[in-house]
Order: structure tokens, then C-alpha cells, then sequence
């Protein structure tokens, strides 16, 4: 039920894009570029899930962050940017979410001091585009806040034209599957 795309650049970053099949739904993006010896980096999430430390190395086998930590991810809707802040057990009178156009990013308060985040909209920094205050929306359920920011009608067209080259896209592997190993 996913189809997913790979980009290598030329400045040798690396994108990878996972889509669901039947609504056409980004549903992962990472980026990784050479480290300075040039070698691979590690992913970095921009949209999706963040990746778990338990399913990575046994690097952290002695210290592990709480799993009532905030957990801060990007889920996007065909029509708006969505981040969603688990764990965030307040009401939702207590957030303010605001706009910090001369630093091009999005800032969360709460009035209690318990929780403060910036983060900015990499896909309105690729294409040029300023952020707007009036775009931007909040709610909180379930110990989940919810913060949402209606896409541009640039992004909006942007994706509508990806979305018709990638049905012209033939995949690479449409078998089954099966690796053969020699």
C-alpha cells in the first residue's frame, strides 16, 4: 500500500519519500547527506514517524529517554502541514502557538513554562515563501496537541504536478519481492 521514491542530488543528499497508493498521501520523508569523511549520514525525519533508538543500534542499551517525554513528529494532510506533540498533558488554554517571521519559524509557549518548542516549515523555506500568521491553528486532545498550517496554493499546485509525474513512474521493483541471494 506505499510507494516509495528515492532522489540523489548532486550536492550528494539523499531524500526518500513514501506515499500511500490510494489517496496519494505523503506519509514519510527523510533526508540524509555525506558526513564530513563522506560517508552516509544518518536519516534525518522531516515528515512521519521519528525513527525509534530501540530499533537502531544498542547504543543506548544503559540510559534511555523517558517514555513520557514530549514526542514532537510531522504528519502532513493533503491540504495543511500537521505536527502533532504527544505526551503534552495540559489544557489547551495553557499553549499559544505564534509566528516568528525574522527567524522563519513557528514557536510554542505554554504559560506554565513546562514546554517550549521552535521549529520551522522546511517546504516553505525550499520554495521562498513567507510564513502567515493566519494559517496557522491549534488544538489539544487525548494529551496531544495538534498544530496545523494551511498549505500555500504555490505547495498546493507544486504537489498536484509530483503527484502526476509520479503516476507516469514505472517502479523499479514491482515483483513480489523476493531477493535472490548468490
Amino acid at each position: 500500500g506505499k510507494r516509495k521514491i528515492h532522489y540523489l542530488f548532486e550536492d550528494g543528499k539523499e531524500m526518500a519519500e513514501e506515499y500511500d497508493i490510494k489517496t496519494g498521501q505523503l506519509m514519510s520523508r527523510k533526508w540524509r547527506e555525506k558526513n564530513t569523511l563522506g560517508g552516509t549520514g544518518k536519516w534525518q525525519v522531516e515528515v512521519g514517524e521519528p525513527t525509534s533508538p530501540l530499533l537502531g543500534a544498542l547504543e543506548s542499551e544503559l540510559i534511555t529517554e523517558s517514555s513520557s517525554n514530549p514526542i514532537f513528529m510531522r504528519k502532513d494532510t493533503l491540504s495543511s502541514f500537521q505536527w502533532r506533540i504527544r505526551n503534552l498533558p495540559y489544557p489547551k488554554e495553557v499553549y499559544s502557538v505564534s509566528v516568528e517571521e525574522e527567524q522563519r519559524c513557528c514557536v510554542i509557549r505554554t504559560t506554565n513554562k513546562k514546554y517550549y518548542k521552535k521549529f520551522s516549515i522546511p517546504d516553505l523555506d525550499r520554495y521562498h515563501l513567507p510564513l502567515d500568521a493566519a494559517a496557522l491553528s491549534f488544538t489539544h486532545a487525548n494529551n496531544t496537541l495538534i498544530i496545523t498550517y494551511q498549505k500555500p496554493k504555490e505547495i498546493l499546485a507544486a504537489e498536484e504536478q509530483l503527484q502526476k509525474e509520479l503516476k507516469k513512474i514505472k517502479a523499479a521493483n514491482s515483483g513480489d519481492g523476493d531477493c535472490t541471494t548468490q
